[in-house]
């Protein structure tokens, strides 16, 4: 009967949760002690910005998104 080679077992396998990106062993993952309301509204604002596409002024509360060349546009320009 043949044995398997040895490969050092489990004393390899410490830490092969934070090599792969996972938190470290024994602190704590720092988003989860954030407020969860900060993670619920993705909207952007820019009023007082000009829509690139419409020409119109964007008002406080209508969301807006940044375009790649650094202009504003209302998320859904109004008619």
């Amino acid at each position: 009967m043949s044995t398997p080679p040895d490969f050092g077992g489990t004393e390899i396998e410490k830490g092969l949760d934070e090599d792969l990106g996972g938190p470290k062993e024994g602190h704590p993952v720092e988003h989860l002690n954030v407020d969860a309301s900060l993670w619920e509204s993705h909207e952007a604002t820019a009023s007082g910005q000009v829509c690139a596409r419409c020409g119109r002024a964007i008002e406080a509360g209508q969301e807006a998104r940044r375009r790649a060349d650094g202009r504003w546009a209302h998320e859904i320009c109004p008619l």
